[in-house]
């Protein structure tokens, strides 16, 4: 322009290039990959909040500035309740003390491994967030381990009556972490 060339034609391309740009922006910006060990939860502004169904692993597409994807693993997770202050998730003892049948107070070290049920990840979401680790999984299963402990005498938790307690703990644990979409591995 400032040699006094034809600029019509330069006007047009530069409209239909920042219009081109711009789309590709918007769709880019829509574009999510969810990896194999994880799960999408769609968050909309739409009514209900949340796409009924995750994202599955692979490419997907939402509306940019309308919704966004939360993802959750699926994968192993575990959760360790420990007296060694470094060892456990908790800095400091996160050991649980119990009391046996007899009155004996014991110490329990425990670690809980579990995964996010991947046909419940939306329910998950709605009920827990990222909440379900100390919330969920620490509480059940400090309160699972005191209550099988209580039904056994100090001799019988630390020898005799051992693999029975465990058996229980696992499968009391296991019914409070499934009615919450988690699964005790």
């Amino acid at each position: 322009a400032s040699r006094r060339q034809p600029t019509k034609g330069l006007v047009g391309v530069m409209v239909v290039v920042g219009i081109a740009s711009l789309l590709l922006t918007v769709v880019g910006a829509g574009l999510v990959f969810v990896p194999p060990d994880q799960r999408g939860v769609v968050i909309t502004i739409r009514e209900g909040g949340v796409r009924p169904v995750a994202l599955e692993p692979g490419l997907h597409w939402v509306v940019p500035f309308v919704e966004w994807v939360q993802p959750y693993s699926i994968s192993r997770q575990s959760y360790t309740m420990s007296i060694a202050p470094s060892e456990g998730d908790v800095t400091g003892d996160d050991s649980i003390r119990a009391r046996t049948k007899d009155g004996q107070q014991v110490t329990v070290d425990a670690s809980v491994i579990y995964a996010i049920d991947p046909a419940k990840v939306v329910s998950m979401h709605i009920n827990w967030q990222s909440r379900y680790e100390n919330e969920l999984v620490r509480p059940a299963a400090r309160n699972t381990i005191r209550d099988a402990v209580s039904q056994y005498s100090v001799e019988e938790v630390v020898s005799t009556k051992r693999a029975e307690l465990e058996e229980l703990i696992a499968t009391e644990l296991s019914k409070a972490l499934s009615d919450n979409d988690l699964i005790l591995l």
